[in-house]
């Protein structure tokens, strides 16, 4: 499998990546664009990049990344998860680590939606008794 082209998804809240992996010399795009140029803020350059360092594997594989939906932080989320799995798929050796640093569980959680007689999810209309 080391020659051929590896596909996984990855989600987070609204945004879903779609990771594409091969043996190459380290790089990786994300919708067209270097990923210093797609993820404006260090945080999520460090979370998408995340599963290479883990796996000490930044200029072994090129990655492709097709995100969608969601914002920065979330696509960034979902690119980790997807690179993370495509990772396992490729090399199982690499579930530990990628366990100990949670690359392999997907985060739940999702926007709480508008209720009627309330402007937003949980703020209320003030009360008046009288």
């Amino acid at each position: 499998m080391a020659t051929s082209i590896i596909q996984t998804v990855g989600r987070r809240k609204n945004a879903v990546a779609k990771v594409a992996i091969k043996q190459g010399t380290g790089k990786f795009m994300v919708n067209g664009k270097e990923v210093q140029k797609y993820f404006h803020r260090e945080i999520n350059i460090l979370k998408a990049t995340q599963p290479l360092t883990v796996t000490s594997t930044e200029k072994v594989y090129d990655v492709f990344v097709k995100a969608l939906g969601g914002g920065e932080t979330g696509q960034a989320d979902a690119v980790k998860m997807g690179l993370a799995r495509a990772l396992l798929v490729s090399n199982e050796k690499f579930k530990p680590s990628l366990r100990q640093f949670g690359l392999l569980t997907r985060d739940p959680r999702m926007v709480e939606r508008k209720k009627y007689g309330q402007p937003k999810a949980r703020k209320r209309f003030q009360f008046s008794k009288r």
